[in-house]
């Protein structure tokens, strides 16, 4: 065992000689035959302890092993205590989650704070089935089918090429004792289930079928590196790489918007049906934007023919199929509109500046950011708002009203461009600016215009 893990670390690249490395330490067999096989190894180690507070005086007793057991050896211990179960209350989460978020997000400000390289937990193969397992019986796609990965990020998993049942001899060779977590030996949970009923129930049935899962877990990796390779060089070609982010659980994707993009991101329709599987597409794209396995499914199926919703929201986005193209846009609160009592910078709640300015250079704006109009035709105070169903307006050198609605789908703009779009009024409630595109003919500059009002959103 002792080579086979020092060959898995090597080989991944996991550990370096001269680094601090910090182990998380439960007290079970698992994280303690890390912490002896690390530091027979010779590697600079710590270790870290989260006493849960979740089985009473069980979880006292895993506390004082592991203090015994680093003080025997010499090893520096840092200890924190959680109360769980009021932070899962708090944050409306399983015990399970509250326990691991808390868990992480102690391990990375330890590591930060005694410059440790990674964080080392005690992952093994039996770990990797289970996960497959539970993947496999919930539904899942490539990602989800290739077991743990031996990094992610500063998390690594040095046992990931050895058994339970390997780490349980190796213990009992060098004479290590560990403590028992009894909640493991109860089937109340789904991977409790699996480890103790599904998996030696599929062992029985066919000899060696934990081997041979998780042997099927690395194939299933290998061939995602395929696959991943695949996916980014087809969006590259197709200038998608914008859409790129870290997928939800592990590794890349191509086509991932990035978190608080507010910016519409769109696939062009010819595109994903030149894919070679348009349902994985959207999988890979929808899925950790929040999108719902059955909304995607008839998302496909309204792309095939006029019926079927044209939107679909999730509880972080929207995406609409607008003409040849789908559009995906982060959701964001809308801009509350802003009162212009007299001249001068206003600030927008969604960040932006607004500058109202008066000016006898009578000089018209040409760029799109900013407006110029006829200070004489303006009664105050002006309102910069959302544009709203029924806007019309006449836009400058043309005669006749027109709808914002109308005016905006001829300038081929999305349905999320427009509920975006934004307007500046005047007291009575008359369009002044269509904001970045046009100014309403009866505020224009003319011939006999003595001041101007200058409108610049930046």
């Amino acid at each position: 065992m002792w080579n086979r893990v020092e060959t898995y670390i090597r080989k991944e690249g996991l550990l370096s000689r001269e680094g601090l490395h910090l182990v998380a330490l439960s007290g079970g067999a698992d994280s303690v035959a890390l912490l002896r096989i690390l530091l027979d190894m010779g590697y600079r180690v710590e270790a870290a302890h989260c006493n849960f507070h979740l089985r009473g005086e069980e979880s006292n007793r895993d506390e004082q092993f592991v203090k015994n057991l680093c003080l025997n050896h010499d090893i520096p211990i840092h200890l924190i205590h959680f109360d769980t179960t009021e932070y899962a209350s708090l944050h409306q989460v399983s015990i399970e989650m509250a326990a691991r978020e808390l868990r992480y997000r102690y391990f990375d400000q330890l590591r930060q704070d005694i410059g440790a390289e990674t964080v080392c937990v005690a992952h093994h193969s039996d770990d990797a089935v289970e996960t497959f397992l539970m993947n496999l019986l919930r539904g899942s796609g490539i990602h989800g089918l290739t077991g743990i990965r031996p990094r992610n990020g500063y998390i690594i998993r040095p046992l990931l090429c050895v058994s339970r049942q390997d780490i349980l001899q190796y213990l009992d060779s060098i004479g290590q004792i560990y403590v028992t977590d009894s909640t493991n030996l109860v089937d109340d949970v789904l991977r409790n289930k699996i480890r103790l009923r599904l998996i030696p129930m599929l062992d029985e049935m066919s000899p060696g079928a934990s081997d041979n899962i998780a042997r099927t877990a690395t194939y299933l990796s290998e061939a995602e590196k395929v696959y991943n390779a695949f996916c980014s060089t087809w969006c590259r070609t197709r200038g998608l790489s914008p859409l790129c982010a870290v997928h939800e659980a592990q590794g890349d994707s191509p086509l991932r918007a990035t978190e608080g993009n507010v910016s519409p991101l769109s696939l062009p329709i010819s595109d994903l049906k030149d894919f070679p599987s348009p349902l994985c597409l959207l999988y890979e794209w929808l899925l950790p934007l929040g999108f719902n396995r059955t909304q995607i499914e008839q998302l496909l199926v309204s792309l095939d023919g006029s019926s079927g919703s044209k939107e679909f929201t999730s509880p972080t986005h929207t995406l609409v199929i607008d003409r040849d193209r789908l559009v995906v846009e982060a959701v964001s609160e809308p801009m509350h509109p802003v009162s212009i009592p007299e001249t001068g910078n206003y600030r927008t709640s969604d960040g932006c500046l607004l500058k109202v300015e008066s000016s006898s250079d009578v000089i018209v704006s040409k760029t799109p950011d900013c407006a110029t109009v006829d200070l004489s035709k303006v009664q105050f105070p002006l309102t910069l708002r959302p544009v709203r169903e029924g806007d019309a307006f006449c836009p400058f050198g043309m005669t006749g009203h027109r709808l914002v609605s109308d005016y905006l789908t001829d300038l081929k703009l999305s349905v999320l461009e427009k509920r975006r779009q934004l307007v500046i009024t005047d007291a009575t409630g008359t369009i002044l600016w269509l904001v970045g595109h046009r100014t309403d003919n009866r505020f224009r500059v003319t011939n006999d215009t003595n001041n101007i009002l200058r409108l610049t959103l930046i």
